[in-house]
Formats: structure tokens, sequence, C-alpha cells
């Protein structure tokens, strides 16, 4: 029997227009692979008032330990204008030795390769895996992921489904295939930073508090003094200011409040509390007793997490190594990804293809990629369950 390719399903799934929250099929294109192969195979969804209803796929051949999950996402992004691209965004073309469609690396091409080289795995073993393989791919990764893989994944634990290990198929790599592994994400943190003043005339500032001059000299004073130096894994964390705003259509009036919006990234220097806390810490002392400020902080499921280098980084890295011939960096850089819910469960790392071109008009990525990364996932499998 012919094994389907990596480029033969990534072109099925790209066919599919899954902007979130549309599924458009590209989970049942998964759903008929799998459970053909012999996989298990359920269709989850989850809702949240205030959000759409989200379906979900979990799949698993085999009973035992040791257990690798293969994790990702089929939803997209939105095409942008649809003129602008050589080929159509759900075309799923090939030209030139390129495959073009919106997700071909983010990241249905990565999961393309994972089924390819999960399949192809299993039939040279006679059907069944040496331990556990699953598939966990959510449809809620491009938006506010509340559920997808974060639910999908508290959905298997009350199974009793326990991992190992886990690759999310992210486009980690910067300029080539295998150049970079994701061990790690830093968190993300926003807020609103808040400032009162009293309102007046321009031309009678004394009977006023104008909260602009204090907003501007706290926003001075908190990017002051770094949040810490960095860890052995991570970069500095860093506070980033991206808004200032105070709402005022007059020249001659005093505003009654000005807000600034920002963003902090930070790294395993701190929690989410900890971190809340030094902020407000440095805010009360640059206020004083004059200037009256408040942080508003939003809600955040992006927590920091690291996966060591150990005995699993090592077996995707040599089998990077023997496909390549490139030694990866272990990175921890970059915004978030489903990986954080992932490494409350088993350690994680982000592996796929190059990401130069994701959420860009002509999205695309060279088929001989697929090939690489296909040969990359099986020399992983292989060595995994050695």
């Amino acid at each position: 029997m012919t094994l389907p390719t990596a480029l033969s399903i990534a072109q099925d799934l790209l066919r599919c227009p899954s902007v979130t929250p549309a599924d458009a099929g590209a989970l049942g294109v998964l759903e008929k692979l799998l459970s053909d192969a012999g996989f298990a195979v359920h269709r989850v969804t989850f809702s949240e008032p205030g959000t759409a209803d989200i379906d979900n796929l979990y799949a698993r051949i085999g009973t035992s330990a040791p257990h690798l999950c293969f994790a990702g996402h089929t939803d997209v992004v939105p095409p942008g204008e649809a003129g602008a691209w050589t080929h159509g965004a759900f075309s799923g073309d090939v030209a030139e030795g390129l495959l073009y469609g919106r997700g071909a690396v983010d990241m249905k091409g990565g999961i393309a390769c994972a089924v390819a080289a999960t399949l192809d795995y299993l039939a040279a073993n006679g059907g069944k895996p040496k331990g556990s393989i699953s598939f966990l791919i959510t449809g809620d990764e491009e938006d506010v992921a509340v559920n997808g893989t974060v639910k999908l994944l508290q959905w298997a634990a009350e199974r009793g489904e326990t991992f190992d290990h886990c690759i999310v198929g992210e486009p980690s790599n910067v300029e080539a295939i295998g150049d970079t592994i994701k061990i790690g994400r830093r968190g993300s943190q926003s807020g609103v930073l808040i400032v009162d003043g009293t309102q007046g005339h321009v031309a009678y500032p004394h009977r006023a508090a104008n909260p602009v001059p204090d907003i501007a000299r706290l926003i001075t004073s908190l990017n002051g003094e770094p949040l810490d130096n960095g860890s052995p894994q991570f970069q500095p964390s860093n506070l980033e200011f991206t808004s200032v705003d105070v709402g005022n259509p007059a020249t001659n009036v005093i505003p009654a409040q000005a807000r600034a919006k920002f963003n902090i990234r930070f790294n395993d220097h701190h929690t989410q509390d900890s971190l809340k806390a030094l902020v407000e810490q440095r805010l009360a002392a640059a206020c004083g007793n004059r200037i009256r400020a408040r942080i508003e902080w939003l809600p955040s499921n992006a927590d920091v997490f690291v996966t060591k280098p150990g005995a699993f980084t090592d077996v995707v890295s040599s089998a990077i190594a023997e496909v390549t011939g490139r030694t990866p960096e272990l990175n921890t850089g970059g915004g978030t990804s489903d990986a954080r819910f992932v490494a409350k469960y088993c350690p994680v790392v982000e592996f796929g293809l190059v990401g130069q071109t994701m959420h860009q008009i002509d999205e695309r990525t060279p088929v001989g990629d697929l090939e690489q990364l296909t040969a990359i996932y099986r020399g992983v499998l292989e060595r995994y369950f050695a």
C-alpha cells in the first residue's frame, strides 16, 4: 500500500479554509488518516461564554509507555487580500518547488510531516509502536486559545491519559531546517497603567492636576531599571509600553485621566504573581505621595516554561543532525504557543518548519523542507522507541 506523503497531506489540509474558529474539514482529513492507521480518534468540542465553539481532535495508538505526543493546530490566521496572493491562499498549489497556502508553515505543514512520519514508522513496525503515539490537535491556537489545547489536555487527563514527552510542530527554525529547537517560551503579561488627575482649564493649571506629565514620568521610571538580568535559558525580561491615551479631543482642557498599555515578556525568574508584585512595588516608589496611579492587570494564560536540555532534546537533536548535518540551537525566544499548556503535563519542545513566511501573503514552504522534516520526525520516532 502506498503511504500518503507529507506534501499530499499538507495539500489536503491547506485546501480547508480553517480560519479560526472554523474547522472547514481540516480535522476530518486527520481523523480519516489516523483512524485508517489504527488510531482511536476522538473529536471533542469545547465552549466558553462569549467565545466560539471549537472542534478539537485527540488520537492515540498504543496503550503502554513511553508515550510520545505530537501537538499542533489546524486553524490559521485570515489570508488578507485574496488578490495579493501569487497562488490562492487555500489552493495548496506547488510552483517551482514551493507549496503555497495559509498555514503552509504555521502549522499545517508541520502536522502533515508528523502524520506522514508516523504512518511510515507504523508500517515498518507491524502497525504498532513500542509504546504509544498520539496527536493532540486544536482549532483554537491563533485566537484566544481558551477552547483548544488547554481544555483538550484537561479532558485527556480526566480520561487517565498521561504523556511522557511532546513535540509541538510550530515553525521553530529561523533560516533552515534544523537550526533551532524551541525548548521554552517566556511568559506574557499585559496591563494598563492608569494615572488619575483633576480636569480643569489649561489657563488655570493650579486648579487642576495634569496626569500627562505624570504618566510620562512613570513610564520612564518603570522602564528605567531592568526587571532582571536573564537566566541560563532565557534572555532578560522586558516591559514594553505600546500605547498612551488620554481620550481628550480638546486642546484647552487638562484631562482627568491618562492610560498607557504595556506588555511584559518574562523569564523563569518570575511567576505571574511575583512579577505583578515587583512592578506594583516599583510603581508605588515612583508615585511617592503625590501621583495617583494604579495598574489594571489583564487576564493571561501565558506562563513561562522551559524543558531543560537532556535525553529528550538529545533525541531530537541527533535526528536533526542525521538528516541535515546541523546542530540545532536550543532557544527560548519568540512569542507564545500552545506548548505553554503542554508543559504542565510533560516535557515539550517545539520543532517544525522555517517560519519566515508565517502569517504573510504568499505563505509557503519548500517541498524539500517537508521531506526533511518528515525524515527528522521519523528519526525521532525510531530513536524514542528504541
